[in-house]
């Protein structure tokens, strides 16, 4: 495993932040971290990658206690934060270039890796503009390009398509894809469930700093339901007739029936209620989401609370 905690915990006054946090990240793969906000997320990446010593427990990243080795723990680790950390008035080339020399590039190597990163990402054509005048778009493939100067074995990337426009994000996505398919593992921490849905090998879901749930996406959504038939009838006495002839739940003029998925499930559903002369104004197919997922993990412990 590249990635191991056990036990860790982490607070800040009186508040706990992670709770007994227990992981293990598989090389080559992509691992998603979710919650609500303050659940822990970024202060899991923050003690990862040696910004944030741990009161307690252990992590040990590509090997290494992040504790008593954080020297070799930064070597071979990235991250990109929440915000795009490149210097505005640089040329997005001068950036590259910068942190090339940082990590201990000669100037001939530096300025060749600028290179292929501008390419990798996109940004030849805007290599000698000053970032100041680059789209957020830009600017995110910029901060991730420079991430990648070192060619770490883990990236960290906290929320690293806040704030982007739909195809802004979708070129994220795509960019990330690639660096998975070259060996990079991926530890994402984000907001957006369709982007775990899309990147994830595996989602764990954090809240009040423990682990909720932990599991491909598929599994997730299996685990708060199978697909289901939603209905509408014309009326509450048409779906409770309806539910006599073909089961589960109404709710007013709304009917929802359990359905293994299949075509031929929906076919018999309409052939009985045609059968007992009851006509749905529509039908639709649902399989659960992340987002049901989410909702059934954190709204509850949030009432609860």
């Amino acid at each position: 495993m590249i990635v191991e905690t056990a036990g860790l915990t982490k607070r800040y006054g009186a508040n706990t932040v992670l709770a007994g946090l227990d992981l293990a990240v598989a090389e080559g793969s992509v691992l998603a971290l979710l919650g609500p906000n303050g659940a822990g997320k970024t202060t899991t990446i923050r003690v990862l990658s040696t910004l944030t010593r741990p009161d307690g427990g252990s992590a040990r990243v590509c090997g290494f206690d992040v504790a008593r080795e954080g020297g070799a723990v930064r070597g071979v680790i990235s991250l990109t934060g929440q915000y795009a950390a490149v210097d505005e008035e640089q040329t997005g080339r001068e950036n590259l270039v910068m942190i090339a020399r940082l990590r201990r590039f000669r100037r001939p190597a530096a300025r060749a890796r600028a290179v292929q990163l501008l390419e990798r990402f996109g940004l030849v054509d805007a290599a000698d503009r000053r970032v100041r005048t680059y789209s957020g778009g830009m600017r995110r493939r910029l901060d991730l390009a420079m991430s990648l100067v070192a060619k770490p074995r883990l990236l960290f990337l906290d929320e690293p398509t806040t704030g982007l426009d739909p195809v802004s994000r979708t070129t994220m996505w795509d960019a990330i894809g690639d660096l998975v398919r070259d060996g990079v593992t991926i530890f994402l921490t984000t907001q957006y469930l369709e982007e775990a849905d899309r990147l994830a090998d595996r989602i764990v879901v954090l809240h009040h700093g423990g682990v909720v749930a932990d599991g491909t996406a598929d599994a997730l959504k299996d685990s708060v339901g199978g697909t289901r038939l939603d209905l509408v009838l014309e009326s509450g006495e048409d779906a409770r007739r309806a539910r006599a002839v073909v089961g589960g739940v109404a709710d007013g003029p709304a009917l929802s029936v359990p359905s293994d998925g299949s075509a031929l499930h929906l076919h018999r559903v309409l052939d009985d209620l045609l059968a007992a002369r009851v006509r749905p104004v529509s039908v639709s197919a649902h399989r659960p989401t992340l987002d049901d997922v989410f909702t059934s993990l954190v709204l509850p412990a949030e009432v609860a609370a």
